[in-house]
């Protein structure tokens, strides 16, 4: 990127200024609090290219550091390492709140960000960027959402032994007509239909996910539909999953989600939700990641999901594996890493570095535990006898 302003880092001299120099010197002592130097030489250490990403990052937070490591004004070796340690470390709560933040909380407050008018917005904007790009990241089971890494050597393993844990957790038997809300690239419905002869109907607000789902299921009893999933109606299946979708959901939704589900599934019948997880009760997302990656998402807290499963769903099961999200973030990177030169002339090095700041941060946030990994099975009136889980 050419620029006239003044750069550090990589033996660079430039001049300082009154106020640059005093950003530069707040960032070193913010940074240092989780052992992290500005030029050093260790792997999480940040190498700072243009001095105007120290004001920038006190003005505008995680939207600015984020978008100056687009621009490519900081970079660092292991950025998931770098995220690790600064969250660990509770950085983040040691600044005040930006403008971007406030608009966004003021915005989470006044409006339904996820109403059935805006809920196409994020597959068009994420979901539908590329097939060519999440093919080259997810690998052949397409899923993307979190492995189970337990006894897992890589990527394809962890991501059928998660699709394995599902059915299990849902006692899934041959003939079986089951719900896959969010259904994505049609993973689990594939899987489903192949390894237990189940019927499957999974929905998606992406036109390339369906497209590309139903070319990976022809010949199976699965159908795969490009709908919101408050246009369900008078439908009725033996059991429910739903994975990595309740993020897209929001707050101001949760309860008639899980009304809907309730009419949907068999009174015997079970639903597993498979959704991130944020350990405190929040009304709106990060910044950097509601403008490039998911528009309108929202983590949900233990908080919020139970309050909107009161007098619907009886809670037999909780399964957090969050940890095995920073595996999977980072073999997902590996993939798109490797297969970059295959895609990129589609894409642009400015959407490579968005990308990998995406991931990598992702893979941080989960090692460092500020998200989970949340497997919960509910059913309507309780398993006679108790429910087993499944491991």
């Amino acid at each position: 990127m050419k620029t006239s302003n003044p750069t550090i880092g990589d033996g660079i001299t430039r001049p300082e200024t009154p106020s640059t120099s005093f950003w530069e010197r707040k960032t070193a002592e913010i940074l240092g609090l989780a052992g992290i130097q500005i030029n050093g030489r260790r792997s999480w250490d940040l190498r700072v290219r243009n001095i105007q990403f120290f004001p920038n990052l006190f003005a505008h937070h995680s939207m600015g550091l984020g978008d100056s490591y687009i621009e490519g004004w900081w970079d660092v070796p292991r950025l998931d390492e770098f995220f690790h340690r600064v969250l660990q470390a509770r950085l983040d709560e040691k600044v005040r709140p930006t403008w971007e933040l406030a608009w966004l909380r003021v915005k989470a407050l006044l409006l339904n960000l996820q109403s059935g008018a805006r809920a196409f917005e994020v597959g068009k904007k994420h979901y539908d960027l590329g097939n060519d790009l999440f093919q080259a990241m997810l690998g052949p089971h397409m899923a993307y959402t979190c492995g189970y890494w337990k006894e897992a050597n890589d990527l394809p393993q962890a991501q059928e032994a998660k699709l394995e844990l599902v059915c299990r957790k849902i006692g899934l038997r041959p003939g079986q007509r089951v719900l896959d809300v969010g259904g994505g690239w049609g993973s689990f419905a594939k899987f489903a239909a192949e390894r237990y002869e189940a019927r499957v109907t999974a929905i998606t607000i992406s036109k390339e996910q369906a497209e590309l789902g139903r070319e990976r299921c022809a010949g199976l009893p699965v159908e795969i539909r490009l709908q919101d999933y408050r246009d369900l109606k008078g439908e009725r299946f033996d059991h429910i999953v739903s994975l990595g979708m309740f993020e897209h959901v929001g707050y101001k939704n949760y309860r008639s989600f899980m009304e809907i589900m309730d009419s949907c599934l068999d009174d015997q019948g079970l639903f597993l939700l498979h959704t991130i997880g944020g350990n405190d009760t929040q009304l709106e997302t990060d910044p950097w990641l509601d403008r490039y990656i998911f528009p309108n998402s929202l983590i949900p807290s233990p908080r919020q999901i139970t309050a909107s499963l009161e007098k619907i769903f009886v809670i037999e099961d909780w399964h957090n594996f969050g940890p095995d999200y920073d595996k999977t973030l980072l073999a997902w990177f590996d993939n798109f890493d490797a297969h970059w030169d295959e895609i990129k002339d589609r894409y642009d090095g400015r959407f490579y570095r968005m990308w990998k700041y995406y991931l990598l941060q992702c893979a941080g946030i989960f090692r460092a535990r500020k998200k989970q990994l949340w497997q919960i099975v509910l059913s309507k009136r309780g398993v006679p006898g108790g429910y087993e889980p499944v491991r």
